[in-house]
């Protein structure tokens, strides 16, 4: 890391590699001899649409989309999905179940209960939010139109480690915080979709890779930019699409494949969280915050028992050059997002201060 920049431990938008952002300072004024920014290109050019193809052949090829998917790049962020979720799908029985783990899972199922009914088949709040319930502990109903869950939560540090079983019914899952942090069977899901601000993008929009078959049953409310239908046949060009955000999605995705692709980042992720988690594990002062198996390879989440102590770590993190280390206030303690662009360096200086501090304390 180069001496000004810090080690930013934010949730989202997160830190993006260095050399993803001095290749797009490169190439911000006058991209590849075009003479133009990409954020000036109409998104129908010859040159943008080549960089758009490019991009979604690389999506595709790294995460392991098969054809019976497409890949959409839609506005609006996972919140937006909240709501464009149950307006595609629901319609099919006026039902879905969903699992609540955490905050973003509550919102988004808040959300489709404008839209028909949902049953709560699991909800983690009883013991706020520190385990993902088992699979026998999934209240699923058999006539559901999806089952959505969260496959990892920002805010308590949790990840879910397994696939549910819903016996044919589509299984949506909003991957924001996990995505391409590991391999994925994308042919168990009917949806993926993930905000891009913690380990693809700056912030500005989700990736969506849906199956093709659910699209095209939207609730006749459905406003058109939401609908998956028209984005499949649009290619996601139904209207100007956040151009510059997905050029910087395809220059970490080429940063990605120098890491191994998924395979190799989830060796590097693997790692990097059982360094803190180590800590966490033969710490005296240190609580962490999450169940054991449930623990979040992206979120690690801690705190000392003491409020004052909390604030204090926080203040001398932050000065150390650790930022954006403070827990979220529905967790509260402390949170360290060390998404797949903070590197191992980073992680390993934090785990040092971390002893450090309770040596003092």
């Amino acid at each position: 890391m180069s001496n000004d920049r810090v080690y930013n431990f934010s949730a989202g938008p997160s830190m993006l590699p260095l050399s993803v952002l001095e290749k797009a300072a490169s190439e911000l004024t006058n991209y590849r001899g075009s003479g133009q920014s990409v954020m000036e290109m109409s998104h129908r050019s010859k040159l943008y649409l080549s960089i758009f193809e490019e991009i979604k052949s690389d999506f595709k090829r790294i995460f392991k989309v098969p054809d019976t998917h497409e890949i959409l790049f839609m506005q609006g962020g996972a919140t937006f999905q909240f709501g464009a979720v149950p307006l595609n799908l629901i319609g099919k029985t006026g039902k879905a179940d969903y699992a609540i783990t955490g905050n973003f899972s509550k919102i988004a199922c808040k959300e489709a209960t404008k839209y028909g009914e949902i049953n709560v088949a699991a909800d983690s709040g009883d013991r706020n939010h520190t385990y993902i319930p088992s699979q026998s502990e999934l209240k699923l109903s058999p006539d559901a139109s999806y089952f959505h869950y969260c496959a990892n939560n920002t805010i308590y540090g949790t990840e879910w480690k397994y696939v549910p079983e819903t016996n044919g019914v589509p299984i949506v899952c909003d991957m924001s915080s996990n995505i391409m942090s590991k391999p994925v069977d994308v042919s168990k899901y009917g949806i993926i979709y993930a905000g891009v601000q913690k380990n693809m993008a700056p912030a500005g929009m989700a990736v969506v890779v849906i199956d093709k078959s659910l699209a095209g049953n939207e609730l006749p409310i459905t406003p058109k930019i939401m609908s998956y239908k028209i984005a499949i046949d649009k290619d996601s060009m139904d209207n100007t699409p956040p151009c510059y955000t997905i050029y910087m999605l395809g220059l970490v995705l080429k940063w990605l494949d120098e890491q191994g692709g998924t395979e190799g980042m989830a060796k590097i992720k693997t790692k990097k969280a059982g360094i803190l988690y180590d800590v966490l594990d033969s710490s005296r002062l240190f609580i962490p915050i999450a169940d054991k198996e449930a623990r979040s390879d992206m979120n690690v989440t801690f705190r000392t028992g003491s409020d004052e102590l909390d604030a204090k770590f926080v203040k001398e993190a932050t000065e150390a050059g650790f930022v954006n280390i403070k827990g979220h206030r529905l967790a509260g303690g402390m949170r360290a997002s060390i998404y797949n662009a903070m590197p191992m360096e980073g992680v390993e200086k934090l785990a040092d201060f971390m002893r450090a501090f309770e040596k003092n304390n």
